[in-house]
């Protein structure tokens, strides 16, 4: 399935209840395990592909929390979208020493960096995660802080 497709047959996020994943070595490059677009779950292994189809793993929670998320931003994929790119350039501004860096400061991959070992975090939230909106609002250097102490970094 190419990229195309999935955008036409995107769903609003509230209406995914479980994400499917498929295999996209140009959609999702080498350095990551895997990549969530609009409701679906991008990897560049078969065997990765199929385990987060037959299980939920630390993976698959990550992921849906990104799920999550763009249902708090007004249940909207675009919303969604502009504000990770925005934080993303934010962070390649003020963060160009490390190359991946500006990657883990966005706050909303922080929020599932931070959550994806409990497996119950969703399970708090009826309309999205909102956490993201907390690590928004610190610096930079304090995200790098929180990361840093975190292991994740």
């Amino acid at each position: 399935m190419n990229l195309l497709s999935v955008i036409f047959r995107v769903k609003r996020p509230s209406c995914i209840a479980d994400m499917q994943a498929m295999v996209n070595t140009f959609i999702c490059r080498k350095d990551f395990a895997g990549i969530m677009l609009f409701g679906w779950i991008f990897t560049n292994s078969r065997s990765v592909a199929d385990s987060l189809n037959s299980s939920y793993s630390v993976m698959k929670n990550h992921e849906m929390i990104h799920l999550r998320q763009a249902q708090s931003t007004a249940n909207n994929w675009f919303r969604y979208y502009a504000l990770y790119l925005a934080f993303w350039l934010r962070g390649i501004c003020l963060a160009r020493k490390r190359r991946l860096l500006a990657y883990y400061l966005n706050p909303f991959e922080m929020e599932a960096y931070l959550n994806e070992r409990n497996m119950h975090y969703l399970d708090r939230f009826e309309n999205g995660v909102t956490g993201w909106k907390e690590y928004r609002k610190m610096t930079i250097a304090e995200r790098y802080r929180v990361m840093k102490r975190s292991g994740k970094i």
